[in-house]
C-alpha cells in the first residue's frame, strides 16, 4: 500500500490551527476541505445534503451570518458558500466500485472560546502558526483531527485500486458543546455504514499510547436559561421590580447543591451567568449556560429535571418568567469488540505503539455516531490517540506532538485494511 508524507498532515495541521472556528460557523474551514477534497477526486456533500437542519442544536443565527461574512472576506466562494446553505461540516465519498463493506470516518473541525498563549516556549508562537483570530484556538486537537482525515482522504485515493466497498469521511461540525453529531445522525448518512471509527488525539496520553476502549463517557445535556423580570428604579420604587438577577443566583445556588446519585458518576456545572441592565435598575433578565452529565443516560435525566425544578421555583418566589433550551447533548456507548480486536492487531505490529487502559469522565459527539451505528447493524469504535500535549485540553498552552497525526493515520488506513483482510469479507 502507498503511504502519505507526514509532513502534508503537519502542514494541514497548521493551516487550519492558524483560522479557527467555533461550531456552526466553520465557513472557512469547511470551505477550504471542500476544494481540497474534490481535488483530490472524492465525491463530497455538504450542508443539507448530510445534516437535518430539525435536529440542530445550539446555533446562533446571527453569529452564523457574521461567520458567513468572514468566510466571504476570506476568499470563499460564493459558490461554496450556497452548496452548504448556511450549514458547516462535509462528507467525502470513495466508492470504489467492487463489492465491500461500508466505513465511516468521523473528523471534528470546530474551535474553543480560549486566547492562544503567546510565550516563546508554545511551538505554535515559535512556528509562526498560532491563531490569528482573538479569543479563538483549536485547544483540543481537532485541528489534528482535520488533517488526519486529509490523511485518510488522500490515502484512500493513493489506494483505490486495492480497496473494496465505501468509504465515507464525515468531517463534523460542532463538536464543542456536543451539537453536531445529531444533525449528521439524523440524516441518514450512517445508516448503511458497516464499520465506523473515530479518534481523539491527546487527552493526557503520551505519544504511542492508544487508548481502545474508553471506559465511562458520560451522558451530558447542555442547557441555555432565561429568566425574564421587570426593571425598576433601585431607589425610588425597588419594589415594583422583579429582579431576574437574583432569580438566576437563588436557582443557580440550588443548582450547585445537587445530590449526587448513587448509582453512578454525576456531574453539574454552571458556566455562564449574566445578568442586569445598570447598577441603578433592577435586572430585568438574567441567563445561564448550564451543563449536567451522569454515568447513564438515567442520572442525566435526573439532574436534568432537578435543574428545572430550581428554575421553576425560583422563577415562581421572584415573579418571573423563564425558559430552558436544550443547546447539546450526548449519550453514553461501548465500542464492539471486534473493532478493538482489530486496531489492537493494528498496534501489535508497531513496536512503537501500546495500548493502554484508562478511564475517562468525559463526554464525546462521536457516542450519538457510535449509537446510530450499532442500532443498524454495523461495528463502532472511539478511541483516544496520545499526543504529549504540554498544557491540558482548552488551556492556552495546549498543543500535540504532530507525530501523533501519522499514528491516527496509521489506525485507520490498517484498521480498514484488516477488516478488509478478514475471512469473512471476501
Amino acid at each position: 500500500m502507498k503511504s502519505i508524507d507526514a509532513q502534508k498532515l503537519v502542514e494541514w495541521r497548521r493551516t487550519f490551527h492558524q483560522f479557527p472556528e467555533p461550531g456552526w460557523e466553520e465557513f472557512v474551514t469547511t470551505g477550504t476541505l471542500i476544494p481540497l477534497l474534490r481535488e483530490m477526486g472524492l465525491e463530497v456533500k455538504a450542508g443539507p445534503a448530510i445534516i437535518c437542519r430539525e435536529s440542530i442544536l445550539g446555533r446562533n443565527v446571527k453569529q452564523v451570518e457574521a461567520a458567513i461574512a468572514t468566510a466571504r472576506q476570506h476568499g470563499i466562494s460564493q459558490d461554496l458558500l450556497d452548496e452548504m446553505d448556511g450549514l458547516t461540516g462535509c462528507m467525502a465519498i470513495l466508492d470504489s466500485g467492487r463489492p465491500g463493506p461500508t466505513f465511516g470516518f468521523r473528523f471534528d473541525i470546530d474551535c474553543v472560546y480560549v486566547q492562544e498563549s503567546c510565550e516563546a516556549s508554545h511551538l505554535p508562537h515559535q512556528q509562526g502558526f498560532q491563531s490569528r483570530r482573538s479569543g479563538l484556538m483549536h485547544a483540543c486537537g481537532h485541528d489534528g483531527h482535520t488533517a488526519i482525515g486529509l490523511g485518510v482522504a488522500a490515502w484512500l485515493i493513493a489506494n483505490r485500486d486495492a480497496l473494496r466497498g465505501k468509504f465515507k469521511l464525515i468531517f463534523q461540525p460542532a463538536e464543542e458543546g456536543v451539537r453536531g453529531a445529531r444533525p449528521i445522525c439524523d440524516s441518514g448518512v450512517l445508516d448503511d455504514v458497516d464499520y465506523f471509527m473515530a479518534l481523539h488525539l491527546g487527552c493526557n496520553l503520551k505519544k504511542g499510547q492508544v487508548l481502545l476502549d474508553p471506559q465511562d463517557f458520560l451522558c451530558t445535556t447542555k442547557l441555555d436559561i432565561h429568566f425574564q423580570g421587570e426593571p425598576a428604579h433601585a431607589g425610588s420604587d425597588p419594589e415594583k421590580g422583579h429582579n431576574a438577577l437574583a432569580g438566576a443566583c437563588l436557582a443557580a445556588s440550588q443548582i450547585l447543591a445537587a445530590p449526587r446519585h448513587s448509582a453512578g458518576m454525576s456531574r453539574v456545572n454552571i458556566g455562564v451567568l449574566r445578568a442586569g441592565e445598570g447598577r441603578n435598575v433592577i435586572p430585568a433578565s438574567a441567563e445561564m449556560q448550564i451543563e449536567v452529565r451522569g454515568q447513564s443516560a438515567a442520572i442525566a435525566e435526573y439532574l436534568v429535571d432537578y435543574v428545572d425544578r430550581c428554575v421553576q421555583g425560583a422563577a415562581l418566589i421572584h415573579q418571573l418568567s423563564a425558559s430552558t433550551v436544550k443547546t447539546g447533548e450526548a449519550v453514553d456507548f461501548r465500542n464492539d469488540r471486534q473493532m478493538i480486536d482489530v486496531l489492537q492487531q493494528v498496534i501489535d505490529r508497531h513496536p512503537e505503539l501500546s495500548s493502554v487502559s484508562a478511564s475517562t469522565a468525559g463526554s464525546e459527539d462521536a457516542s450519538l455516531m457510535v449509537r446510530r451505528v450499532q442500532e443498524h447493524g454495523g461495528k463502532a469504535i472511539y478511541f483516544i490517540v496520545g499526543a504529549d500535549q504540554p498544557a491540558g485540553h482548552h488551556k492556552a498552552k495546549f498543543d500535540i506532538a504532530e507525530e501523533a497525526l501519522s499514528i491516527g493515520l496509521t489506525l485507520f488506513s490498517e484498521g480498514l485494511q484488516t477488516i478488509l483482510a478478514a475471512p469473512d469479507q471476501h
